[in-house]
């Protein structure tokens, strides 16, 4: 009986010891953009085209990979009208993206999307469209 509470006891310490390992809050990474600007250039007779660059910053605890950058108009529609703003592809493009293949934890890194959004009209854009928005659409913690 003595012999046996010694496997008791030693098999409640383990547990103890792998519900602390299982409970320990993992790090994890966060990523966000800290500087955006916008290029209008023309890409036709009547189309503009909106590009984006910027910077993004790793604030989290941990080094991150493959961050994936893009850009999208809120406001904007997917109907081709003369003078309004349009979504250029709903489904994005490879150069609509940009991707940061590593950024070490409190590091900065610049991006740069092509063709966030496109102009249709006879002039060129006399301001830009609203909600504009650029958004870190994934990343992987580095283990």
């Amino acid at each position: 009986m003595r012999f046996l509470g010694k496997y008791v006891i030693f098999a409640c310490f383990l547990i103890t010891v792998f519900c602390l390992i299982a409970c320990e809050k993992k790090k994890e990474g966060k990523v966000i953009v800290t500087d955006t600007a916008y290029t209008l250039r023309q890409d036709g007779e009547r189309s503009w085209l909106l590009d984006a660059t910027g910077k993004v910053r790793n604030i989290g605890e941990v080094d991150v990979k493959k961050v994936v950058i893009t850009g999208y108009c809120r406001s904007c529609g997917e109907v081709i009208t003369l003078g309004s703003w349009i979504v250029s592809d709903v489904e994005k493009l490879p150069y609509q993206k940009d991707t940061i293949s590593y950024l070490a934890a409190g590091a900065e890194e610049d991006f740069s999307v092509k063709e966030v959004v496109i102009y249709w009209g006879a002039k060129k854009p006399k301001t830009l469209p609203e909600k504009l928005e650029i958004v870190i659409e994934s990343f992987e913690t580095v283990d």
